[in-house]
């Protein structure tokens, strides 16, 4: 999707600061939700409404666990350096996180252990590709030749990528900073250029599409030799 030439450097501990606020905005609001559940059950003697209490509770402790679980590996250190990851938990997680029931995930792709940066860059992809389809649809999950190319497709009602997002996959934000909003896509290009693969973005009415891969090779320049 691009080279290195003038790609955007976000300062370290701005990238650690917004990284965390990403993770802090996707469980503030389940843990939000167990703490009202709590404060129900305290002072609530109605039946129905402590029984509606814990079932909130139950559900937004679900959904808590699945997005730290989802964040652990996206995002977190999951090992020591150059550790590899199990993309049988990168799928659980995925499932964890995604499927609900206006989206339905298809993981396409067998259970091998895959550099824990290129597992990273699958589940960023699959963040993006869920963005794109807010009304639900069917999220579909590519890993072929061992990790060579990466691929994650997203179908559903008016499907489409916030303006914004080619430009920060790209590392070169269009305003010349990155903020909370659009830090998931920055690091997603950040990732992908790590593991030297090049992001591409396609979409066409209620599809759009990301895949990384190895970027072609130039041609050789011809010789001036006669």
């Amino acid at each position: 999707m691009t080279d290195n030439v003038n790609v955007f450097s976000l300062a370290p501990l701005d990238l650690a600061a917004l990284l965390c606020s990403r993770v802090c905005h996707d469980v503030i609001s389940p843990v939000g939700a167990i703490v009202n559940g709590l404060e129900v059950l305290e002072d609530e003697k109605d039946q129905d409404m402590r029984t509606f209490a814990l079932d909130l509770i139950k559900k937004s402790a679900r959904t808590a666990s699945a997005r730290l679980q989802f964040c652990r590996l996206a995002f977190g250190a999951a090992g020591s350096a150059g550790a590899a990851i199990d993309t049988g938990d990168a799928e659980n997680v995925a499932r964890g996180l995604l499927a609900d029931d206006r989206t339905k995930l298809e993981w396409n792709a067998p259970r091998i252990l895959l550099p824990k940066n290129k597992v990273k860059l699958v589940l960023n992809m699959c963040l993006i590709a869920a963005a794109a389809i807010p009304r639900g649809g069917v999220i579909a999950v590519s890993i072929v030749d061992e990790g060579a190319k990466l691929l994650v497709e997203a179908r559903g009602v008016n499907a489409r990528v916030a303006a914004h997002v080619p430009s920060l996959l790209d590392g070169k934000p269009e305003n010349g900073s990155v903020d909370a909003h659009g830090i998931q896509a920055y690091y997603t290009g950040l990732v992908a250029r790590d593991t030297g693969l090049a992001l591409e973005m396609t979409s066409a009415p209620e599809f759009v599409s990301l895949s990384a891969q190895a970027a072609a090779a130039e041609a050789p320049a011809a010789s001036d030799a006669a």
